[in-house]
């Protein structure tokens, strides 16, 4: 049986102008401009407001004002009951502040050239005596090789994708492991190490045997039970050990990559006479405006079609849209830094060892915005500092009570941890529970699964590993 009812409810939906500044606001200032440029290709209404554009526009003739009465005599059509000479000579447009000692011909210098690994590898290749077939074998292994020097991909896989016999492709890849950087093209630590002490006049056998035979208690750092294998005294396996260490683990690095990943400080703070004072490094943005011949076109309404007074109306609102939403962005990120200086003062004043606990909602409380917002304005956005450059998520951080009741950030705790491990002894390191008992002498009760949390982000070892002789 059909029946009518109704029912209450409640939806939450944005607004394309509230979408397109949430877009905006997540994307660091490069992004930004590729983004900007991409919507300058596809909308025409868009331009770039330049200093010869904006001669050339004082310098252009008036409209004379019969054409005008008769555009305020005309027939007013429902599509057009906003006040487009209003809108339309609004000569709203999206002006960086660029620091005046510096401008852009001074940023967009060109860049010295750089040696690839691949290049590095593929010109001593082509110098070797290896027939073409093995050339073209060798090319392709270097190809395979990944950005620290080691093959990614395994011989026989080579081998079949090359329609080639497994020795062969053996053979070409130890003529490459033996180019410069020695080593490069390894499929794995030991044999990279290995690679390096062979090439080394006179060869240390004993150092040899050591990665050959007794590779795994080298690598956890089993001493005694290596000197006591290879009948040597504890301060031989000493010397061979830090003979090893100075090998090269990754052969590969320090070579120009191809995609070379620059972290380009979005904002900087000077402290200006006791003041900190935020700078945006948006200098690179494009300005706009609404492109002055689709101004007159839409002011005319003797001469311009209905038709593309409807197309002109939309890209006009996707345009004016983009503008406002620049101008959002720049102030709400501002806004955020502003506030996160204000909450974080003794950090800018003397440095991260005084960062305070601080989460998202602080400072969403405080400027009056979303969490999700503030979210996006920290994520993927770098500041420079005094002190370094930071990336503004870095500024949020759990808190930890100390036991004068004190709320502590869980990055001073990391701080303190790394410290410790730092000055431990070498012979014997401290595990979890020694430097969790350590804090708590400090005033700071962390449990030991906790430091080993803290420990593991940091990307330091367990203390068998760390252990030195």
């Amino acid at each position: 049986m059909v029946h009518i009812s109704q029912k209450l409810s409640m939806h939450l939906t944005q607004s394309p102008q509230q979408v397109l500044l949430s877009s905006l606001l997540q994307l660091p200032v490069q992004s930004l401009e590729q983004r900007i440029r991409m919507e300058l290709e596809t909308n025409p209404l868009l331009e770039l407001d330049t200093d010869e554009e904006l001669i050339e526009e004082q310098e252009d003739v008036q409209e004379p004002a019969e054409a005008v009465e008769g555009e305020e005599n005309a027939d007013k059509t429902a599509e057009e009951e906003i006040d487009w000479e209003e809108i339309l000579n609004d000569q709203e447009s999206f002006e960086p502040r660029i620091p005046r000692e510096k401008t852009v011909d001074t940023y967009e210098r060109p860049e010295a050239y750089q040696e690839s690994l691949t290049d590095h590898l593929l010109s001593q290749l082509h110098m070797t005596e290896l027939e073409a077939e093995d050339i073209s074998i060798g090319e392709y292994i270097i190809w395979n090789i990944n950005s620290v020097g080691y093959l990614s991909t395994d011989v026989d896989t080579i081998a079949e994708n090359l329609q080639v016999e497994s020795e062969r492709v053996e053979s070409v890849l130890a003529v490459i492991q033996r180019l410069d950087p020695v080593g490069i093209g390894a499929r794995n630590l030991q044999e990279c190490l290995l690679i390096q002490l062979l090439e080394e006049k006179p060869i240390q056998t004993a150092a040899v045997t050591i990665l050959r035979d007794h590779f795994e208690d080298f690598k956890n750092k089993r001493f005694e039970k290596i000197a006591k294998l290879m009948e040597l005294d504890l301060e031989t396996i000493k010397e061979l050990i830090a003979h090893i260490t100075k090998l090269n683990p990754k052969p590969g690095e320090g070579y120009a990559a191809f995609v070379d990943n620059y972290v380009i400080p979005d904002l900087e703070v000077r402290n200006e006479n006791g003041e900190f004072k935020v700078y945006m490094h948006d200098w690179n943005i494009p300005q706009l405006r609404i492109n002055n011949e689709y101004r007159k076109m839409m002011l005319d309404r003797k001469k311009t079609s209905k038709e593309t007074r409807e197309y002109i109306k939309s890209r006009l609102e996707s345009a004016r849209w983009l503008i406002n939403s620049i101008h959002q962005r720049r102030a709400t990120i501002l806004r955020v830094m502003q506030t996160i200086i204000e909450k974080q003062r003794e950090f800018f004043e003397y440095g991260s060892e005084h960062i305070k606990p601080m989460i998202l909602k602080d400072i969403a409380d405080e400027i009056g915005m979303d969490i999700s917002t503030v979210s996006r304005v920290t994520n993927g956005k770098y500041v420079q500092t005094e002190w370094g450059v930071f990336e503004l998520k870095y500024f949020f951080s759990e808190k930890i009570k100390s036991d004068e009741g004190d709320d502590v950030s869980n990055k001073m705790i990391k701080n303190l941890i790394k410290e410790i491990i730092t000055n431990e002894p070498d012979k014997k390191p401290f595990n979890d529970q020694k430097i969790a008992a350590l804090l708590k002498a400090k005033g700071y009760n962390v449990a030991r699964r906790t430091v080993a949390k803290y420990r593991e982000q940091m990307m330091i070892p367990v203390s068998r590993l760390r252990r030195k002789i």
